[in-house]
């Protein structure tokens, strides 16, 4: 609770800008792109480069595929560590390729849907958290192994899949950083015993910096320290830290907060936030930014 109260001092220099260009900003990315939309119903599937052919069986039955019936891309682990290298340790990394994952490419209107099995440190919200930071959306996704991995590899399948069947390239400054939103949520969220509450913790905070166009540090930190307090998370200061400087990084993709509303809404109550509290949330951090308004200019 100090550091929510002691940025108000400090952030007398930087809230003039930030809410300025909070009010002016326009936000032009669409839910569903012209290649994902030509793509819908089509199905891809990418196998890492190490699975046994017993392996490789086991996971085309798993994603109800056949060989020959839908485009098989091969993912190696020079790709996997192409984003994961400098973000996860070496030896989480690995030597072998193994995640896979299925994609179905939708314009329902659904967003984002995510199935795991068999892996152990990424959650499924929080691979559709950093799947809508890098940009997609409309996507059925299965991310397996034949036995228990970390699965921060599988996002490097996803990445490639998406870009073979809608003919669109993944900006690679959006690929770095939803990886380490990636890396980072599910890091702390195994520090503090919740992925799931860290997972919405990080999704409500990106929709309230890409809200305001929030790039100050010090605003950002004051998000982060009202929604763990509104969330009953109980956050170290590096770990506020390494949030915030992940949602800087989160600020500078110009996302869109109707996209990432609509393709994460089947993940909105599944820690189980009514929608009174929801609004509570929204009303503490509003109501704070006035604050900081009125200090500032009385």
């Amino acid at each position: 609770m100090t550091a929510h109260l002691t940025t108000i001092a400090r952030a007398r220099r930087g809230f003039g800008r930030v809410l300025a260009l909070a009010l002016t900003a326009v936000l032009a990315a669409c839910v569903i792109s012209p290649g994902t939309a030509e793509a819908a119903g089509e199905r891809i599937v990418t196998l890492g480069a190490n699975l046994s052919a017993a392996q490789r069986s086991e996971m085309l039955s798993l994603f109800k595929v056949k060989e020959g019936e839908v485009p098989i891309l091969s993912v190696t682990n020079a790709e996997e560590r192409e984003y994961l290298t400098g973000v996860v340790p070496s030896q989480q990394i690995g030597t072998r390729a193994i995640s896979s994952v299925f994609v179905r490419v939708k314009d329902d209107g659904s967003g984002i849907k995510v199935q795991t099995k068999n892996i152990t440190y990424v959650t499924e919200r929080t691979y559709a958290n950093a799947l809508v930071t890098a940009g997609i959306s409309g996507a059925d996704i299965y991310a397996a192994a034949p036995f228990p991995v970390s699965g921060t590899a599988a996002l490097t399948g996803v990445f490639k899949a998406f870009e073979e069947v809608t003919g669109e390239d993944i900006p690679e400054e959006a690929k770095r950083i939803a990886t380490e939103e990636l890396v980072e949520t599910s890091e702390i969220g195994e520090q503090v015993g919740d992925p799931a509450a860290i997972a919405e913790l990080v999704r409500l905070a990106k929709e309230e910096v890409v809200r305001r166009g929030l790039d100050d540090p010090v605003a950002i930190r004051a998000v982060v320290v009202e929604i763990a307090i509104r969330l009953d998370i109980e956050l170290t200061d590096t770990q506020i830290d390494s949030l915030v400087e992940l949602l800087i990084m989160i600020g500078s993709l110009d996302l869109d907060l109707d996209t990432i509303q609509k393709q994460l809404k089947d993940f909105q109550d599944s820690i189980g936030l009514t929608d009174e509290q929801a609004r509570g949330i929204w009303k503490a951090i509003s109501d704070f930014f006035v604050g900081i308004w009125r200090a500032i200019f009385g």
